[in-house]
């Protein structure tokens, strides 16, 4: 069956860098927001773009992740045709090997691809948050005869250093990139978004397939072969909001924002909602009352505390005399009486039994608690992390 356009979703990274957080969990399967997990806004974007052909590459801890996509229901993509597949890299066809790099991903998938004869390949992310519309990336990349098109976004000067920056013409026709620059030219970031004409591209992964010295990445190896080759690579500008959660620093600063009096980002707007697998109702924004200050509070949560630009999932309980501030609850957890949390990430089903203190300084990095709370910790120093 041809397809115009065939998505790539990528969402097999490890996230080692939000340490506690993925210990036992795909990065995109981990908890944002109150009640969503990260890769929900790639699959949002799928339905709202009419992106109806995905194909989800898994790698690490997928248990979770695949429970939670399901057939992808909640995102309208559960057609019996085409829809959402989950492909994973241990098949038979392919050796039993993990995928080697982002580019690898796809070569090792090339056979689904290929039933539907596409024209054109998109891939994207499912670890980053954030709302866009495909079709309008897709547009672009045929409006300029591209043979591959990168989705930028506008970054500091300052944090250039990051990011893979890309170089380019008045008319986005992109020259030069750079991985990381000391002095950048440009302030184009890549978004590791892409979409190819897909003949051009199997020839190029082919050829990359056989390097025994390549990474098998699409920043690394891919871009920078197609311009060395020439090739027509633009550059499509993405202005909205765009949050790389890949580290606990950004991960709560993500949740941070959604809080703000000026909101950057709604995770629920009339024009761009957000789906997830686990019910329709987002959690409540409440702003102010008599015990809550600006924070998010889901369905089920019981507060005898006072809670201060903090967000809650499902299920979570906080008994008297507590407080809550600037901290970020998953599913299921118990904060005890007289507790004060600053700062601070507390996993799902976590209990924090009474009196218990902890709190991250501004200059630190929020701290996580990744299991039961004992006395022990209880009685640990502010500011100490507990693992």
């Amino acid at each position: 069956m041809k397809k115009e356009c065939v998505t790539m979703l990528l969402a097999g990274g490890a996230g080692t860098r939000l340490g506690a957080l993925t210990k036992n969990l795909a990065k995109p399967a981990v908890p944002f927001g109150g009640r969503y997990r990260i890769i929900d806004f790639a699959l949002s974007n799928c339905l709202h773009s009419r992106m109806h052909t995905v194909g989800v590459l898994t790698q690490y801890s997928p248990l979770i992740l695949h429970k939670h996509i399901g057939v992808g229901k909640p995102w309208d993509l559960d057609q019996k045709e085409d829809g959402l597949t989950i492909l994973s890299p241990y098949t038979v066809t392919n050796g039993g090997n993990w995928y080697l790099g982002t580019a690898d991903s796809i070569t090792k998938n090339i056979n689904y691809i290929e039933q539907y004869d596409p024209e054109h390949l998109i891939v994207i992310s499912g670890d980053h948050i954030y709302h866009m519309d495909y079709d309008k990336l897709l547009q672009h990349h045929k409006q300029k005869e591209a043979e591959a098109t990168i989705s930028v976004l506008e970054v500091p000067w300052e944090e250039t250093s990051r990011f893979g920056i890309l170089n380019t013409t008045d008319n986005l026709r992109i020259y030069d990139f750079e991985e990381k620059p000391v002095n950048a030219k440009s302030n184009l970031a890549s978004m590791g978004i892409y979409v190819f004409n897909w003949k051009t591209l199997r020839n190029y992964l082919e050829e990359d397939a056989k390097s025994s010295t390549s990474s098998h990445d699409f920043g690394k190896d891919i871009i920078p072969t197609m311009l060395a080759d020439n090739c027509r690579l633009f550059a499509y500008r993405f202005e909205g909001y765009w949050k790389d959660v890949g580290t606990i620093e950004s991960y709560w600063e993500a949740h941070m924002d959604l809080l703000k009096e000026e909101q950057p980002f709604s995770l629920d707007s009339d024009s761009w909602r957000t789906y997830s697998h686990d019910s329709n109702l987002a959690p409540q924004l409440i702003e102010e009352t008599a015990t809550i200050n600006r924070s998010l509070v889901n369905n089920g949560c019981i507060i005898a505390g006072k809670l201060d630009h903090s967000i809650l999932f499902e299920n979570v309980e906080v008994e008297k005399d507590s407080i809550i501030n600037q901290s970020i609850i998953h599913p299921g957890a118990r904060i005890g009486k007289n507790v004060e949390l600053e700062r601070v990430i507390v996993q799902e089903n976590v209990t924090i039994p009474d009196h218990t203190k902890i709190i991250a300084q501004q200059d630190e990095e929020p701290i996580v608690l990744s299991h039961t709370v004992g006395q022990k910790d209880a009685d640990a120093a502010i500011s100490h992390t507990i693992q």
